[in-house]
């Protein structure tokens, strides 16, 4: 009898893992499951490269052992990828109990019909393409609205070196400067008390001055 692991996976480190890990938990103790451990990590799914996954992929899972995850997404958000992962799994003789596709859940082991084992593995690999083709599809209209709301602050002067957010507020830098026109303080000093980088501090800077040649 193999070992049973966990994996949950979220795409930054502002979302919680708590909700994902509590889930698995809960599921392994309704089933009188011992869990050996769950495995994290807090990055995109659009590749396999990730820390903790590959430790688990790797060196801990094998034949006989069982990998619960919440969702196919928590796997993995492409498509192609993600069905190559399930497969290897397949290959190795380690099952893969995905809990938002209850058919999964089902030990096909203890079917004796061999027809309806084939008929519940079918279904299994329907189910699962489908959930992955809407994963990839969510991730990429999320990442088109992403590239459209850039360019959207692009067009309106909002986004400022190369895709990172202005570093603060234009009307604030300009008061803050007035201490360096007053002898109060270095631009040097003053760049790095307000934490701005040498191209935007004297990005703001040309624009102030030329604001103060035009009488703004």
């Amino acid at each position: 009898m193999g070992y049973y692991y966990g994996y949950h996976r979220t795409s930054t480190k502002k979302q919680h893992l708590d909700r994902g890990i509590d889930e698995i938990e809960q599921f392994c103790r309704n089933r009188g499951i011992h869990l050996e451990k769950i495995f994290t990590d807090q990055q995109s799914g659009m590749n396999f490269d990730r820390p903790r996954y590959i430790v688990l992929r790797n060196d801990i899972l094998r034949p006989g052992d069982t990998l619960i995850v919440t969702e196919v997404d928590r796997l993995g958000r492409n498509k192609k990828e993600t069905l190559n992962e399930l497969q290897y799994y397949a290959d190795r003789g380690i099952r893969v109990m995905i809990l938002e596709i209850p058919t999964t859940l089902q030990d096909l082991t203890g079917l004796q019909d061999n027809m309806a084992a084939m008929v519940l593995d079918t279904i299994n690999h329907m189910l699962i393409e489908i959930y992955a083709t809407i994963a990839q599809a969510e991730f990429e209209k999320r990442e088109k609205r992403q590239r459209e709301g850039i360019q959207k602050k692009k067009d309106r002067g909002e986004w400022a070196d190369y895709g990172r957010p202005k570093a603060m507020d234009f009307e604030k830098f300009k008061e803050e400067y007035k201490r360096v026109q007053e002898k109060e303080i270095q631009p040097f000093a003053l760049m790095r008390e307000l934490g701005l980088s040498q191209s935007t501090f004297y990005r703001y800077k040309k624009q102030y001055e030329a604001e103060i040649e035009e009488g703004i």
